[in-house]
């Protein structure tokens, strides 16, 4: 794998390589390999928690150096292109790159970089890691994903969640759903939309999406009434006890609480919504080794 920047480049079987890879590093079947003389940088022109955290954790384990990159103190500060930032720290002696950046496609001005790149998210667009890692925990579910049906709730329109998720779970066997407000309708993605208490009882995984306030303008936004939202798309005690016995909760985080799930039912039994984060380390791991191999 020479690069890895949108589930769309990734054929089945690699998905799941690298969901294998990831579960066996992860049950401690495969020994880590390490990279001891491999240098990695990560390039998060947008804040984050998990993404950024479990890459950094991911490289250590598997014995990286990091090349430290921060964009308040570097040379993009004075205007330098994402390529010449990349294009440097290509020339410094860094293996690889994992970048977040809020341009959909960044990835497209990068292509005479001749080192590996991981997205990390790029903008509204696509956050395979992200996808993957969810790949990763419904297989742990359920050990496959045909005839699955999954709802997406939320913000269609703005995330990149959705539509990897759509991307790669179509081509996977499930049954992709949306339900979202009209404003954040997606006609790009040809999944159909549905009413949430219509397929509530039907479903296998719900997974609930953040709210992205910054990359959207929402009409009369300072007035967003949370509660509304709430009780129209989110995941309620109510719609919770609906869930089939076997469902599972999703929410890529982080989590609005009492706007996408009542704050109490993001650890609740069906919640998997902190088992993401940990197969996210291993899922990371794994893209990582299969970069730099």
């Amino acid at each position: 794998m020479k690069h890895l920047l949108s589930m769309e480049h990734l054929s089945t079987k690699e998905i799941y390589d690298l969901i294998t890879t990831a579960s066996e590093y992860k049950s401690g079947k495969r020994e880590l390999p390490q990279f001891s003389t491999k240098y990695v940088s990560n390039l998060f022109f947008e804040n984050s928690t998990r993404t950024k955290c479990s890459f950094e954790v991911a490289e250590q384990k598997l014995g990286l150096n990091l090349v430290n990159f921060e964009t308040s103190t570097s040379s993009v500060q004075k205007g330098e292109s994402l390529y010449d930032t990349c294009k440097t720290l290509e020339s410094v002696g860094a293996d690889l790159l994992v970048i977040r950046h809020p341009q959909i496609a960044y990835y497209k001005e990068l292509d005479h970089l001749n080192i590996p790149i991981a997205n990390a998210g790029d903008g509204s667009g696509q956050h395979p890691t992200q996808s993957l890692l969810d790949i990763m925990t419904i297989y742990e579910e359920y050990g496959s994903f045909k005839n699955l049906n999954v709802l997406i709730c939320g913000d269609i329109k703005n995330s990149r969640v959705a539509r990897s998720n759509y991307q790669s779970l179509t081509a996977l066997g499930a049954n992709v759903m949306f339900s979202s407000p009209k404003e954040w309708v997606d006609d790009t993605l040809e999944a159909p939309y549905v009413n949430i208490d219509d397929v509530i009882n039907q479903v296998d995984i719900v997974m609930l999406l953040r709210v992205q306030h910054e990359r959207h303008s929402i009409a009369g936004e300072a007035n967003f009434a949370a509660e509304e939202y709430h009780q129209q798309y989110g995941l309620t005690q109510a719609r919770y006890d609906k869930l089939k016995e076997e469902a599972i909760v999703m929410h890529p985080a982080p989590v609005n609480r009492d706007v996408e799930i009542k704050s109490e039912l993001v650890e609740a039994p069906k919640s998997r919504i902190f088992k993401q984060m940990e197969n996210g380390m291993y899922l990371r791991m794994a893209v990582v080794s299969a970069l730099l191999q």
